[in-house]
């Protein structure tokens, strides 16, 4: 890396993987925290102000690759921290993740009595004014269904009730991104047509619903499904429950977690297959993630995290319980789907303009387009990152 005292920054001799795109050796000019302009070959040298010039061969090695910053739109915690537990707990957390190239990042809340979800909301929508990595919240609880209801605490689970949806709404200040549903409680459908009245996206999970009343949720607006094939009912042949429904309408993007633990690779490339450029992975991390195994916390319900894997314990035989989130970044994602057998390409994008469309922030982030945020990977060959840019800013 070199420096000739410029403003901003150039990044160069890239294999740029963004937007569905692989373009070779490119770079790219970031000035102000903003992508200032892009090209191929040496054309940079002509740049105003190039600033500090990052070499990507040299950096990481031949085959360097740059992507735009990932975006995680379900996830819980890492290093240690829980994102339940507050504005300190969720920079720890945000810490860990933003190593892992996870350069903005949806704050996911588990299941708790309402009022406290609403302190919750209320403390991310102060985070997102103050830490601009913060995009929002996602209320993954309470309104399950009790018998798919995975690490969610059943005695707290809720229908959505004309009230409390507004009563949530209104305590994240317009900062929640995303509500889970399951469509078959009392109530869903309205609460579905009302979040997304309100600018959120809301998403269907921890569900056992039909084909049938899945599609009435997404005509009702929901456009997710919350980790697809966990906490519902597998796809069948005669009964494609929701997975099927999802896969099938082109407006709804499937959540996957791809931890090599929650899905099988075969279920990886065939979901890619299913639902082209709908695909976002995600981390549902907790605590976890980023440090030894252990005992740790999920909201209410204690967990034991063994060779990576986090179960529930309580209730549950040693090692027999369900899953409890995952220990799981975003960079072992890329790796395991493109093990996997998906296209660099395809899994890039459901890291980054995937996410960031289906939750409206696409204007700023999800590709290095001129004009959009300066957040950037660089990974070696072996898709293991080197470097990340947030902003414009090397992140350590």
């Amino acid at each position: 890396m070199t420096t000739n005292g410029g403003r901003g920054s150039v990044i160069h001799s890239v294999r740029l993987v963004d937007d569905g795109r692989v373009i070779e050796d490119a770079w790219v000019r970031f000035e102000g925290g903003r992508v200032a302009a892009s090209g191929i070959g040496g054309g940079w040298r002509s740049e105003p102000d190039a600033g500090t010039v990052v070499d990507g061969a040299a950096t990481a090695g031949a085959g360097a690759v740059l992507t735009p910053g990932f975006i995680d739109i379900h996830g819980h915690g890492g290093g240690g921290a829980a994102y339940d537990d507050g504005a300190d707990a969720i920079r720890t957390a945000r810490t860990l993740h933003r190593s892992h190239g996870t350069t903005r990042a949806v704050i996911s809340l588990v299941t708790a009595p309402v009022d406290e979800l609403a302190r919750r909301a209320g403390a991310v929508a102060d985070l997102v004014a103050s830490d601009h990595d913060v995009l929002g919240s996602h209320l993954e609880g309470p309104f399950l269904e009790a018998d798919h209801r995975g690490a969610h605490d059943e005695d707290l689970l809720r229908a959505p009730e004309p009230g409390l949806v507004e009563q949530l709404l209104d305590a994240g200040r317009g900062t929640i991104r995303q509500i889970t549903f399951a469509p078959e409680r009392i109530g869903a459908l309205a609460a579905i047509r009302e979040t997304v009245r309100a600018g959120a996206a809301a998403a269907i999970g921890h569900t056992g619903a039909d084909d049938a009343t899945c599609r009435q949720a997404f005509e009702a607006g929901a456009t997710i499904l919350t980790h697809a094939f966990n906490a519902m009912p597998g796809l069948h042949h005669r009964d494609p429950g929701p997975v099927g429904a999802a896969a099938s309408d082109p407006r709804i993007t499937l959540e996957l977690i791809a931890d090599g633990v929650h899905l099988h690779p075969d279920i990886v490339r065939a979901a890619f297959a299913m639902a082209p450029g709908r695909i976002a992975l995600v981390t549902d991390a907790m605590a976890a993630a980023g440090s030894p195994d252990g005992d740790y916390r999920l909201g209410s319900l204690r967990v034991q995290v063994q060779d990576r894997v986090a179960r529930l314990v309580d209730g549950y035989p040693a090692r027999e319980g369900p899953i409890a989130g995952s220990t799981l970044t975003q960079d072992a994602a890329l790796r395991t789907a493109v093990a996997a057998g998906v296209d660099l390409a395809d899994a890039v994008a459901a890291l980054t303009v995937v996410p960031a469309r289906v939750i409206g922030v696409d204007r700023d982030y999800g590709t290095l387009s001129v004009g959009r945020a300066a957040d950037a990977v660089l990974l070696g060959s072996d898709l293991v990152v080197r470097s990340v840019w947030a902003d414009g800013t090397p992140v350590d």
